[in-house]
């Protein structure tokens, strides 16, 4: 991170340029109706500016444009080494004004410019750094039929790929979609989630410099259920890409199912277990890594530990622990460095997570600490850090997700009662469990139903780890090579000879 001061920040937030057009044929333009939503500050509840609010006809210009750049071949068909020398360049340009971006992306949501600028932006760049230097390193393959013939298996880019990304992490995710479709040579078109644009935009900004063809990536802002539908629905659009909320992914099913059957990669919504169990000594490291895995970001994560599945042996002692860093983790202003937890994304998401606070003690449940409303003469949306104890897995606070800073522990006697209670879930996209036994360790990453488990460690990731769920958290996978599997085709050329 940058050294700049709390009073830096604030001053480079007054005059920092704002985007507010969309980024559609290699040209920033307004909606062409004209219309606009309002970009807001989380941290202040005050509008930011206004965005262009793209809707179907938008989305079938980019679709037009991506198309034609496809066909054209002025992408597609670059080697690929040029391809990757471009994308570097795309990722050089983008650390070259990574202050700026990561500014962009707290003011839109609220993150702490602590984290932005040492985890997002550099996320983005170098997850596209990552693809960028896989692409002339991915081979074909040939299948083994004899000697008559030789049977090739190649990749193939799909054409037309729509990213639909949340807020939450919205420049990270989108470099785990642009990195791996755009760089087996799709079109890409990127919708950002209408509470998190700027920083997008921004990006878009350096793409053709880089030398990013008009067409070959491009940004349609606007809301979901208008512009990513419109997406969704487009028989021009040959896959998408979303990370999101697990009903949204189930819309984009339907939207396949009602156009041209288009290839979805799903990444949704989790109530990811973290099991500790009895024979554990490192109580202190165990804390720290509960209080972030669930807390981090606000606790709006879609692989929070947000169900703590204790044994009671260890319970109490933990949880004091755990009130300990709630305290060291309260929210504060995010242009201040030495935050570490901002403010929630918008009133609307606030209230719902403090619903959710009120339905869990009503079935029962006990509020241990947390969940109030802090700063609220700032007009920002704080919460502070909750913790709800005497948690039954049927409880609605046990079984949704609430996407917000709210532990829920349940209580268990041992191992194979943790195990069944963390699976007993709709969703798998993630779960830890901490042990000083070898063997539990292994006995639980093989019985744990979710696309990553974490052994005595939380939220450990890098971008060569494949990421994504079982169940309803989704299918297809993140990041790594894998990701190539979303965004291409195989095409297999047999030849007699």
């Amino acid at each position: 991170m940058t050294d700049r001061s709390h009073a830096d920040w604030q001053k480079r937030a007054s005059t920092l340029p704002l985007p507010q057009l969309a980024y559609i044929d290699g040209q920033f333009v307004p909606a062409r109706s004209g219309a606009t939503f309002s970009a807001e500050n989380p941290a202040t509840g005050q509008v930011l500016t206004d965005v262009a609010a793209c809707d179907a006809a938008d989305v079938d210009l980019a679709v037009t444009s991506a198309r034609r750049s496809f066909e054209s071949g002025e992408w597609r068909d670059l080697a690929p080494t040029e391809r990757k020398s471009r994308m570097l360049a795309w990722a050089d340009a983008i650390e070259a004004q990574l202050d700026d971006i990561a500014l962009l992306e707290t003011l839109e949501t609220g993150k702490p410019i602590g984290q932005t600028t040492t985890v997002d932006v550099p996320g983005l760049v170098g997850g596209l750094r990552w693809y960028a230097e896989s692409l002339d390193k991915l081979y074909g393959e040939t299948a083994p039929n004899g000697a008559s013939s030789v049977c090739m298996v190649d990749r193939e880019p799909m054409g037309v790929v729509a990213a639909v990304v949340p807020w939450n992490y919205p420049l990270i995710i989108a470099s785990w979609k642009i990195g791996p479709a755009l760089g087996a040579g799709n079109s890409v078109i990127l919708k950002p989630a209408e509470q998190s644009s700027l920083a997008t935009l921004k990006v878009a900004e350096l793409a053709q410099g880089a030398g990013i063809p008009a067409g070959a990536f491009q940004v349609v802002t606007g809301l979901g259920h208008i512009a990513g539908k419109a997406l969704g629905l487009h028989d021009g659009v040959d896959a998408v890409g979303f990370t999101g909320s697990t009903e949204v992914g189930k819309a984009f099913l339907e939207y396949s199912a009602h156009s041209n059957m288009k290839r979805i990669g799903l990444e949704c919504g989790g109530k990811s277990p973290h099991i500790v169990t009895r024979d554990v000594e490192d109580l202190d490291t165990i804390a720290m890594s509960v209080a972030y895995g669930v807390w981090y970001n606000q606790g709006e994560t879609c692989h929070a530990g947000t169900r703590l599945i204790v044994d009671r042996a260890v319970k109490e002692a933990l949880l004091t622990k755990l009130r300990d860093w709630a305290e060291a983790l309260q929210p504060g202003d995010p242009l201040d460095p030495a935050v570490q937890m901002g403010a929630m994304i918008e009133q609307a998401h606030m209230e719902k997570v403090q619903g959710y606070l009120e339905q869990g003690q009503r079935e029962g449940a006990r509020l241990l600490f947390g969940g109030e409303q802090v700063r609220s003469e700032s007009g920002g949306y704080y919460l502070t850090p909750a913790v709800l104890d005497d948690v039954t897995n049927d409880m609605r606070v046990a079984r949704e997700e609430i996407f917000g800073p709210v532990l829920v522990v349940i209580t268990v006697d041992d191992l194979d009662e943790a195990l069944t209670i963390a699976n007993d879930t709709d969703y798998g996209l993630g779960a830890a469990i901490w042990t000083d036994r070898l063997r539990d360790g292994h006995r639980a990453a093989r019985a744990l139903r979710a696309g990553t488990v974490w052994v005595n460690c939380y939220d450990h990731t890098s971008i060569n780890a494949p990421f994504g769920g079982y169940k309803q958290s989704g299918q297809g996978r993140d990041k790594s090579l894998h990701a190539f599997d979303k965004y291409t085709e195989l095409k297999t050329t047999w030849i007699e000879i």
